[in-house]
Protein backbone atom coordinates (compact mmCIF):
# COMPACT_ATOMS: atom_id res chain seq x y z
CA UNK A 1 0.00 0.00 0.00
CA UNK A 2 1.40 3.45 -0.89
CA UNK A 3 1.79 6.13 1.71
CA UNK A 4 -1.50 7.96 2.18
CA UNK A 5 -1.85 11.53 3.43
CA UNK A 6 -4.96 13.64 3.27
CA UNK A 7 -4.85 17.42 3.06
CA UNK A 8 -7.97 17.97 5.12
CA UNK A 9 -9.00 18.98 8.64
CA UNK A 10 -7.39 15.85 10.06
CA UNK A 11 -3.97 16.89 8.75
CA UNK A 12 -3.80 20.70 8.65
CA UNK A 13 -0.03 20.42 8.91
CA UNK A 14 0.17 18.88 5.43
CA UNK A 15 0.33 20.85 2.17
CA UNK A 16 0.35 19.05 -1.17
CA UNK A 17 1.74 20.74 -4.29
CA UNK A 18 0.66 19.68 -7.78
CA UNK A 19 3.14 19.28 -10.60
CA UNK A 20 2.97 21.55 -13.64
CA UNK A 21 2.95 20.26 -17.21
CA UNK A 22 6.36 21.85 -17.76
CA UNK A 23 7.82 20.10 -14.72
CA UNK A 24 6.31 16.78 -15.83
CA UNK A 25 8.20 17.06 -19.11
CA UNK A 26 11.42 18.11 -17.39
CA UNK A 27 11.17 15.32 -14.83
CA UNK A 28 10.62 12.70 -17.52
CA UNK A 29 13.84 13.81 -19.20
CA UNK A 30 15.69 13.86 -15.89
CA UNK A 31 14.51 10.37 -14.98
CA UNK A 32 15.75 9.02 -18.30
CA UNK A 33 19.22 10.31 -17.42
CA UNK A 34 19.49 9.21 -13.78
CA UNK A 35 17.56 5.93 -13.65
CA UNK A 36 20.28 3.81 -15.34
CA UNK A 37 22.55 4.62 -12.37
CA UNK A 38 19.96 3.88 -9.70
CA UNK A 39 21.58 2.55 -6.54
CA UNK A 40 25.10 2.70 -7.96
CA UNK A 41 26.48 5.54 -5.83
CA UNK A 42 28.17 3.60 -3.04
CA UNK A 43 31.15 4.04 -0.76
CA UNK A 44 33.76 6.77 -0.81
CA UNK A 45 34.33 6.26 -4.53
CA UNK A 46 31.00 8.07 -5.06
CA UNK A 47 32.37 11.31 -3.60
CA UNK A 48 33.76 12.67 -6.85
CA UNK A 49 30.67 12.07 -9.03
CA UNK A 50 28.35 13.23 -6.24
CA UNK A 51 30.36 16.41 -5.76
CA UNK A 52 30.22 17.00 -9.51
CA UNK A 53 26.43 16.73 -9.46
CA UNK A 54 26.14 19.35 -6.71
CA UNK A 55 28.63 21.67 -8.41
CA UNK A 56 26.22 21.85 -11.37
CA UNK A 57 23.52 23.59 -9.30
CA UNK A 58 22.97 26.98 -10.95
CA UNK A 59 24.72 29.71 -8.96
CA UNK A 60 22.40 32.37 -7.50
CA UNK A 61 23.07 36.01 -8.28
CA UNK A 62 24.74 38.46 -5.90
CA UNK A 63 26.08 35.92 -3.38
CA UNK A 64 29.62 36.19 -2.04
CA UNK A 65 31.34 32.96 -1.02
CA UNK A 66 34.01 33.06 1.68
CA UNK A 67 35.86 30.16 3.33
CA UNK A 68 35.96 30.39 7.13
CA UNK A 69 36.18 28.38 10.34
CA UNK A 70 33.45 28.58 12.98
CA UNK A 71 33.67 26.74 16.29
CA UNK A 72 36.79 25.04 15.00
CA UNK A 73 34.88 23.61 12.00
CA UNK A 74 35.90 24.72 8.49
CA UNK A 75 33.22 25.73 6.03
CA UNK A 76 31.90 28.32 3.63
CA UNK A 77 29.83 31.47 4.06
CA UNK A 78 27.22 32.33 1.43
CA UNK A 79 26.51 36.04 1.91
CA UNK A 80 23.81 38.05 0.15
CA UNK A 81 24.22 41.80 -0.10
CA UNK A 82 23.10 43.77 2.96
CA UNK A 83 22.63 40.66 5.11
CA UNK A 84 22.27 41.50 8.84
CA UNK A 85 25.54 41.10 10.68
CA UNK A 86 23.97 39.50 13.77
CA UNK A 87 21.80 36.86 12.09
CA UNK A 88 22.82 33.59 10.42
CA UNK A 89 21.55 30.37 8.94
CA UNK A 90 23.56 27.19 9.28
CA UNK A 91 22.89 24.78 6.43
CA UNK A 92 24.03 21.17 6.79
CA UNK A 93 24.75 19.49 3.46
CA UNK A 94 23.54 16.07 2.35
CA UNK A 95 25.35 13.02 0.99
CA UNK A 96 24.31 10.02 3.11
CA UNK A 97 26.92 10.99 5.76
CA UNK A 98 29.69 9.83 3.38
CA UNK A 99 29.69 12.31 0.48
CA UNK A 100 29.39 16.04 -0.14
CA UNK A 101 31.19 19.14 1.06
CA UNK A 102 30.49 22.72 1.99
CA UNK A 103 32.11 23.88 -1.22
CA UNK A 104 30.09 21.61 -3.52
CA UNK A 105 26.81 22.61 -1.80
CA UNK A 106 27.56 26.33 -1.72
CA UNK A 107 25.26 27.21 -4.64
CA UNK A 108 22.27 25.35 -3.16
CA UNK A 109 22.90 27.07 0.18
CA UNK A 110 23.36 30.34 -1.69
CA UNK A 111 19.80 30.08 -3.01
CA UNK A 112 18.53 29.72 0.56
CA UNK A 113 20.63 32.74 1.59
CA UNK A 114 19.32 34.81 -1.31
CA UNK A 115 15.67 34.08 -0.57
CA UNK A 116 15.99 34.55 3.18
CA UNK A 117 18.23 37.62 2.92
CA UNK A 118 20.46 36.06 5.59
CA UNK A 119 24.06 34.80 5.41
CA UNK A 120 24.40 31.00 5.42
CA UNK A 121 27.32 29.10 6.94
CA UNK A 122 27.96 25.59 5.60
CA UNK A 123 30.07 23.47 7.98
CA UNK A 124 32.41 20.88 6.48
CA UNK A 125 31.58 18.15 8.96
CA UNK A 126 33.61 14.94 9.02
CA UNK A 127 32.42 12.11 6.78
CA UNK A 128 31.99 8.37 7.24
CA UNK A 129 33.43 5.79 7.04
CA UNK A 130 36.64 7.48 8.18
CA UNK A 131 34.70 9.32 10.88
CA UNK A 132 31.58 7.37 11.89
CA UNK A 133 28.73 8.45 14.18
CA UNK A 134 28.68 10.72 16.13
CA UNK A 135 31.53 12.70 14.50
CA UNK A 136 29.29 14.52 12.01
CA UNK A 137 26.80 15.51 14.72
CA UNK A 138 29.57 16.74 17.03
CA UNK A 139 30.95 18.93 14.23
CA UNK A 140 27.54 20.38 13.42
CA UNK A 141 26.94 21.08 17.09
CA UNK A 142 30.37 22.75 17.42
CA UNK A 143 29.67 24.99 14.42
CA UNK A 144 26.29 26.05 15.83
CA UNK A 145 27.78 26.81 19.26
CA UNK A 146 30.55 28.72 17.51
CA UNK A 147 27.99 30.88 15.74
CA UNK A 148 26.12 31.55 18.98
CA UNK A 149 29.34 32.43 20.79
CA UNK A 150 30.40 34.72 17.94
CA UNK A 151 27.49 37.05 18.64
CA UNK A 152 24.82 35.85 16.22
CA UNK A 153 21.67 36.60 18.17
CA UNK A 154 19.31 34.80 15.79
CA UNK A 155 20.22 31.50 14.10
CA UNK A 156 18.18 29.14 11.92
CA UNK A 157 19.31 25.60 11.10
CA UNK A 158 18.55 24.03 7.74
CA UNK A 159 19.69 20.80 6.10
CA UNK A 160 19.04 18.48 3.19
CA UNK A 161 18.95 14.67 3.16
CA UNK A 162 21.59 13.43 5.64
CA UNK A 163 22.10 17.09 6.47
CA UNK A 164 18.41 17.24 7.35
CA UNK A 165 19.02 14.37 9.76
CA UNK A 166 21.89 16.27 11.39
CA UNK A 167 19.93 19.53 11.48
CA UNK A 168 16.97 17.86 13.19
CA UNK A 169 19.27 16.04 15.61
CA UNK A 170 20.75 19.40 16.55
CA UNK A 171 17.28 20.87 17.12
CA UNK A 172 16.46 17.90 19.37
CA UNK A 173 19.70 18.38 21.30
CA UNK A 174 19.08 22.11 21.76
CA UNK A 175 15.50 21.52 22.91
CA UNK A 176 16.63 19.03 25.53
CA UNK A 177 19.96 20.44 26.70
CA UNK A 178 18.65 23.63 28.30
CA UNK A 179 21.90 25.45 27.58
CA UNK A 180 22.19 29.12 26.69
CA UNK A 181 23.43 28.35 23.15
CA UNK A 182 19.89 27.41 22.19
CA UNK A 183 18.59 30.89 23.01
CA UNK A 184 19.55 32.16 19.55
CA UNK A 185 17.68 29.39 17.70
CA UNK A 186 14.62 30.66 15.80
CA UNK A 187 13.62 27.62 13.71
CA UNK A 188 14.65 24.99 11.23
CA UNK A 189 14.01 23.59 7.78
CA UNK A 190 14.63 20.00 6.68
CA UNK A 191 14.66 19.08 2.99
CA UNK A 192 14.00 15.39 2.29
CA UNK A 193 15.59 14.46 5.63
CA UNK A 194 16.77 10.99 6.58
CA UNK A 195 15.05 10.66 9.95
CA UNK A 196 14.97 6.88 10.45
CA UNK A 197 18.23 4.96 10.03
CA UNK A 198 16.44 1.68 10.69
CA UNK A 199 14.92 2.24 7.21
CA UNK A 200 11.52 1.08 8.43
CA UNK A 201 9.42 3.59 6.49
CA UNK A 202 6.65 2.21 4.27
CA UNK A 203 7.83 4.34 1.35
CA UNK A 204 10.98 2.20 1.02
CA UNK A 205 8.51 -0.23 -0.57
CA UNK A 206 5.72 1.98 -1.87
CA UNK A 207 8.12 4.39 -3.63
CA UNK A 208 10.78 1.83 -4.58
CA UNK A 209 9.82 1.95 -8.25
CA UNK A 210 9.01 5.67 -8.40
CA UNK A 211 12.35 6.71 -6.89
CA UNK A 212 15.00 6.73 -9.68
CA UNK A 213 17.96 7.29 -7.36
CA UNK A 214 18.09 5.08 -4.28
CA UNK A 215 17.60 1.43 -3.36
CA UNK A 216 17.28 -0.03 0.12
CA UNK A 217 20.42 -2.20 -0.16
CA UNK A 218 22.40 0.87 -1.22
CA UNK A 219 21.07 2.91 1.72
CA UNK A 220 21.67 0.03 4.15
CA UNK A 221 25.34 -0.07 3.22
CA UNK A 222 25.75 3.67 3.64
CA UNK A 223 23.96 3.63 7.01
CA UNK A 224 26.13 0.73 8.19
CA UNK A 225 29.28 2.66 7.23
CA UNK A 226 28.01 5.61 9.28
CA UNK A 227 26.72 3.81 12.37
CA UNK A 228 29.31 0.99 12.52
CA UNK A 229 27.13 -1.06 14.84
CA UNK A 230 25.65 1.87 16.79
CA UNK A 231 21.92 1.50 17.43
CA UNK A 232 19.84 3.07 14.66
CA UNK A 233 17.15 3.95 17.24
CA UNK A 234 19.46 6.39 19.02
CA UNK A 235 17.50 9.68 18.90
CA UNK A 236 20.56 11.61 17.76
CA UNK A 237 21.17 9.11 14.96
CA UNK A 238 17.47 8.91 14.04
CA UNK A 239 15.51 12.03 15.09
CA UNK A 240 12.25 10.20 14.35
CA UNK A 241 12.72 8.31 17.63
CA UNK A 242 13.48 11.41 19.71
CA UNK A 243 11.26 13.19 22.20
CA UNK A 244 10.23 16.13 20.02
CA UNK A 245 8.53 18.19 22.72
CA UNK A 246 9.88 21.73 22.81
CA UNK A 247 11.36 21.54 19.32
CA UNK A 248 11.76 24.89 17.56
CA UNK A 249 9.32 25.63 14.70
CA UNK A 250 10.16 23.50 11.65
CA UNK A 251 9.18 23.15 8.02
CA UNK A 252 9.87 19.97 6.05
CA UNK A 253 9.86 19.64 2.25
CA UNK A 254 9.94 16.31 0.39
CA UNK A 255 9.16 14.89 -3.04
CA UNK A 256 6.26 12.46 -3.38
CA UNK A 257 8.39 10.07 -5.43
CA UNK A 258 11.08 9.50 -2.79
CA UNK A 259 11.79 6.35 -0.83
CA UNK A 260 12.44 8.80 2.03
CA UNK A 261 8.88 10.19 1.93
CA UNK A 262 7.78 8.42 5.12
CA UNK A 263 10.83 9.73 6.98
CA UNK A 264 9.32 13.20 6.55
CA UNK A 265 5.67 12.24 7.05
CA UNK A 266 6.23 10.40 10.33
CA UNK A 267 8.62 13.03 11.70
CA UNK A 268 6.14 15.86 11.15
CA UNK A 269 3.22 13.76 12.46
CA UNK A 270 5.14 13.12 15.68
CA UNK A 271 6.28 16.73 15.96
CA UNK A 272 2.73 18.06 15.61
CA UNK A 273 1.50 15.53 18.17
CA UNK A 274 4.18 16.85 20.55
CA UNK A 275 2.88 20.42 20.15
CA UNK A 276 5.55 21.64 17.75
CA UNK A 277 4.85 24.31 15.13
CA UNK A 278 5.55 22.01 12.17
CA UNK A 279 4.38 21.69 8.58
CA UNK A 280 5.07 19.23 5.77
CA UNK A 281 5.15 20.27 2.11
CA UNK A 282 4.93 17.33 -0.31
CA UNK A 283 5.80 18.05 -3.95
CA UNK A 284 4.06 15.71 -6.38
CA UNK A 285 6.20 14.20 -9.10
CA UNK A 286 9.42 15.35 -7.44
CA UNK A 287 12.40 13.16 -6.57
CA UNK A 288 15.14 13.44 -3.97
CA UNK A 289 17.28 16.55 -4.37
CA UNK A 290 14.82 18.36 -6.63
CA UNK A 291 15.71 21.76 -5.14
CA UNK A 292 19.08 21.41 -6.84
CA UNK A 293 17.28 21.75 -10.18
CA UNK A 294 16.42 25.39 -9.52
CA UNK A 295 16.25 27.19 -12.85
CA UNK A 296 14.97 24.03 -14.54
CA UNK A 297 11.99 23.07 -12.36
CA UNK A 298 9.19 25.38 -11.23
CA UNK A 299 8.80 23.28 -8.10
CA UNK A 300 12.40 23.96 -7.10
CA UNK A 301 11.92 27.71 -7.23
CA UNK A 302 8.58 27.47 -5.44
CA UNK A 303 9.99 25.33 -2.64
CA UNK A 304 12.97 27.66 -2.18
CA UNK A 305 10.59 30.61 -2.10
CA UNK A 306 8.48 28.93 0.61
CA UNK A 307 11.61 28.18 2.63
CA UNK A 308 12.75 31.78 2.27
CA UNK A 309 9.38 33.13 3.38
CA UNK A 310 9.34 30.92 6.46
CA UNK A 311 12.87 31.96 7.42
CA UNK A 312 12.19 35.65 6.84
CA UNK A 313 9.15 35.39 9.08
CA UNK A 314 11.09 33.64 11.82
CA UNK A 315 13.95 36.15 11.72
CA UNK A 316 11.49 39.08 11.80
CA UNK A 317 9.84 37.94 15.04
Amino acid sequence: MPTQIKNDATAPWFLEHSISAEDQTAMAAMRAIVTPNKGKLQGIQARVPFGGIMERVVAPEAIDYVADKIGGIPGWWCRPANAPSDQAIMHVHGGWFSWGSAESFRHLAGHIAARAGIAVFLPDYRLAPEHPFPAAFEDVKAAYVGLAESGYSKIAVTGDSAGGNLALALLVYLAQSGGTSGDALIGGVAISPVTDLSLSGESWSSRAEADPLFTKPQASGLVEAYLVGHKSEDPIASPLFADLEGLAPIRVHVGNDEVLLDDSVRLVERAVAAGVDARLDVWNGMIHGFLGSVGRLEASSQALQAIGQFLRHRFAE
